[in-house]
């Protein structure tokens, strides 16, 4: 969403990754290598979801709607009367912001618009926004008003109305939640979560993901706590490595128990606003060649009849591993494309190696972010 031929030596900076040209393992081997193969058919065969419900009576629960797995939407209402429009719950930004009246542009033609005279509720702020996105970009006005999310309601809460937007005409979703820290946010608004938990509308400082994969339904996001029947085993805690975005360091990633990338330790940006995995261009290069993905209609497409060969990829983070199977990292389009979701461009965001953990990870992992304690829980996903 935000960011939407095989060789035999492969150069990534201080990692020397040596690739024969063999035919490649299949997952099972890979698994079976790295220890894993038990765990991983235990976690994906036959496991019923945990009885142990967390029943506090401010755990919202809401239901998020699957497209084409590119991307998850909400629905929530702004005013008074409420007015109802589908929002991404992004934990990649931490404002919300919907399309206006106000706006001429050729996507608020094509989604639901907020009319502030209709509200009750409203009130102008004056000040400008100017919002960008990997996928397009907003420039409006700020104001406040009261939003409800399922159950939840929050007054008086900043959001931004869009007069002009770009790159956004095709996009199923209306506008954008953010869940990140405050540190993201318009200087000097409040953020939606922030503001449910300064109110007492929520009574922990913890939302969590459960996205699911290809079905349009079934996906939710938890808001003031946890429902533990969306998870196999115990959570894994990670701390957040820097306040700001949801960023955790990552010990390295491998592929047939060869470096990719990483090598020295990296971060990694927890993302449900990203559709794909975003990595430095250079590691991305040498996996599509690794993988065999071919540049096809602006897109890297791989056989269809190849990717239950394909590796395994392997993140490892906080001393547990992650896999990623190639069934979780090839998408199937509506072609019938087998295309990879690997995509470049991390190193246009920082300067040290960067990789943005989207969809595609936390479909494999359910997830939850702990603002209380500044730390990322990550188990299988039922």
């Amino acid at each position: 969403m935000k960011w939407l031929g095989i060789l035999g030596l492969v150069a990534l900076s201080e990692c020397l990754v040596i690739i024969p040209l063999t035919k490649m393992k299949t997952m099972r081997e890979t698994l079976r290598e790295k220890n894993l193969l038990t765990n991983f058919l235990l976690r994906n065969n036959g496991r019923t979801r945990s009885q142990n419900v967390a029943h506090d009576p401010k755990l919202s629960l809401h239901p998020l709607r699957n497209y084409l797995d590119l991307a998850y939407v909400g629905n929530i209402s702004i005013g008074t009367p409420p007015q109802q429009f589908r929002v991404v719950f992004d934990t990649g930004s931490a404002d919300l912001w919907v399309p206006s009246t106000y706006c001429d542009s050729v996507p608020c033609y094509t989604h639901n618009v907020f009319n502030p005279h209709v509200s009750t509720t409203f009130r102008l702020s004056g000040f400008t926004v100017d919002l960008t996105y990997g996928s397009g970009r907003m420039v409006g006005f700020l104001g406040y008003d009261t939003v409800r999310i399922g159950k939840l309601v929050d007054v008086v809460q900043p959001f931004a109305l869009s007069k002009a937007q770009f790159g956004l005409e095709h996009a199923p979703f209306d506008g954008i939640l953010g869940l990140g820290y405050p540190s993201l946010a318009i200087q000097g608004t409040t953020p939606v979560f922030d503001n449910l938990k300064r109110r007492g509308v929520i009574s922990q400082s913890v939302f969590a993901f459960y996205l699911s994969t290809q079905k349009e339904n079934g996906s939710i996001v938890m808001l003031g706590g946890v429902d533990d029947r969306y998870h196999k085993g115990k959570l894994q805690w990670i701390p957040v490595s820097r306040p700001h975005y949801w960023q955790i360091t990552m010990n390295r990633i491998t592929i047939n128990g060869v470096a990719f990338g990483c090598c020295r330790g990296c971060q990694a940006i927890v993302d449900t606003g990203t559709s794909f995995l975003v990595g430095p261009s250079r590691v991305i290069t040498a996996i599509r060649r690794l993988i065999g993905a071919r540049l096809v209609d602006n897109e890297y497409a791989v056989s269809c009849s190849y990717v239950a060969r394909l590796p395994t990829i392997i993140f490892s983070i906080n001393g547990n591993d992650y896999p990623v199977p190639p069934q979780a990292y090839i998408r199937k389009s509506l072609r019938g494309k087998c295309l990879s979701t690997l995509t470049g461009g991390t190193e246009n965001i920082s300067r040290s190696e960067t990789w943005i953990l989207g969809d595609v990870f936390l479909r494999l992992y359910f997830s939850v972010y702990d603002r209380g304690n500044n730390r990322i829980g990550l188990a299988p996903a039922v």
